[in-house]
């Protein structure tokens, strides 16, 4: 059965993100603001459903990767407006021959155009096992940021050592993560086994230069004084 096995090393992932807004904007409401936010919160559910969901690309081949979120249909909702927390704002090439990324992020109106070293993510593989987007996944879980708990499904039957987003370093391709604490899940919708030509990989270039270091620095900065959203801001700008 080995022998006959088909392992994919090139082709176009689509990804679904899911946010659970209700929870996200729940977790915004306190002593301070709780008059005006929660009268909008309920005007908010209203009009929106409880999961926001949108989509991604990844493209990959010969180590390296192209994740690209696509556009989003407009549905009227403007209670985060272009906040991190509710758009997908990066556009990462990984390189893992050299595990090196670049990121494009575009936060609110400014873009970063973010060159540093591929997010090491210690992983502890379990013997649970899904079926995510047709192949058979296992899950591992592990810690980044110091404090966000990440689920994660990969397959072995795509020898390539991505995921969507940042996530990379299991021994196969990472088809779904969760972020039980933080309300966000990523989940392989369709996987196409095709040849890429190395112009469809090309890493972004516009952007200020940064690193992740200065990036945070940056942010941190910018949104000290933004009460509990503050938080969840540089979560979702930094992740």
């Amino acid at each position: 059965m080995a022998q006959n096995a088909h392992f994919t090393n090139s082709g176009t992932i689509e990804f679904e993100k899911s946010i659970n807004m209700y929870a996200i904007i729940k977790k915004m409401i306190n002593k301070d603001n709780e008059t005006y936010l929660n009268q909008a919160f309920e005007q908010y559910k209203k009009t929106q459903p409880q999961f926001k969901k949108m989509k991604s690309i990844m493209t990959f081949a010969d180590k390296k990767i192209l994740y690209t979120p696509q556009p989003e249909e407009s549905t009227g909702n403007s209670f985060f407006g272009s906040s991190p927390i509710n758009t997908q704002i990066n556009t990462i090439a990984t390189d893992l021959a050299t595990s090196s990324s670049i990121t494009q992020k575009k936060i609110f109106e400014e873009l970063f155009l973010v060159k540093d070293s591929v997010r090491k993510i210690t992983w502890k593989i379990t013997d649970e096992f899904r079926e995510v987007a047709g192949f058979n996944c296992r899950r591992a879980n592990a810690v980044v940021m110091d404090s966000i708990y990440v689920v994660a499904f990969y397959t072995e039957e795509i020898p390539v050592s991505g995921g969507p987003e940042s996530f990379t370093g299991l021994p196969g391709m990472i088809l779904g993560v969760a972020l039980p604490h933080d309300n966000t899940t990523w989940f392989a919708t369709k996987v196409t086994d095709v040849g890429i030509p190395s112009a469809k990989l090309a890493p972004p270039t516009k952007g200020k230069p940064v690193n992740n270091k200065t990036l945070r620095t940056t942010l941190e900065a910018a949104t000290g004084d933004w009460g509990s959203e503050s938080k969840l801001i540089l979560k979702a700008a930094l992740l």
